[in-house]
């Protein structure tokens, strides 16, 4: 009988995917309400066509099929490592936007296609005029 059983798992906390849910509540309320054109994924691969490393949150343009905004989550000491993984994913694919949250320190970094280092403390997503930290609790 157990031969059937799949066993998922996954390495993120419940705050986490908690944090997730909420920016992909938010985000998807901005995009049916007419405010953005881009589309909210949670944990979606960025290139379809072959796997590729997933963030915890991409905001996709639905005509061009092309990722305009990746989010990771993260706690004080992935920071650095997400940091990375971020500035790759935005090289590799063009991404001309991204953002990391440390949700133990409540800290929020911006960072942009034309420049690698991260602003610490902004959240305002230029894609979609908004302050992401506004989806947060």
């Amino acid at each position: 009988m157990n031969e059937n059983l799949i066993i998922m798992g996954s390495v993120a906390s419940r705050r986490h995917q908690a944090i997730i849910t909420q920016l992909i509540y938010g985000l998807t309320g901005l995009y049916k309400n007419g405010h953005t054109g881009l589309f909210p994924y949670p944990e979606t691969m960025i290139d379809e066509g072959q796997t590729s490393p997933v963030p915890d949150v991409m905001l996709v343009d639905l005509v061009s099929d092309l990722t305009k905004v990746i989010i990771e989550i993260t706690h004080t000491q992935g920071v650095k490592k997400d940091a990375q993984k971020l500035r790759e994913l935005m090289q590799l694919y063009d991404v001309p936007e991204g953002f990391i949250y440390d949700y133990r320190q409540n800290i929020w970094y911006r960072f942009d296609l034309s420049s690698p280092e991260g602003e610490m403390g902004n959240s305002y997503c230029r894609a979609i005029d908004e302050n992401l930290s506004s989806f947060v609790d």
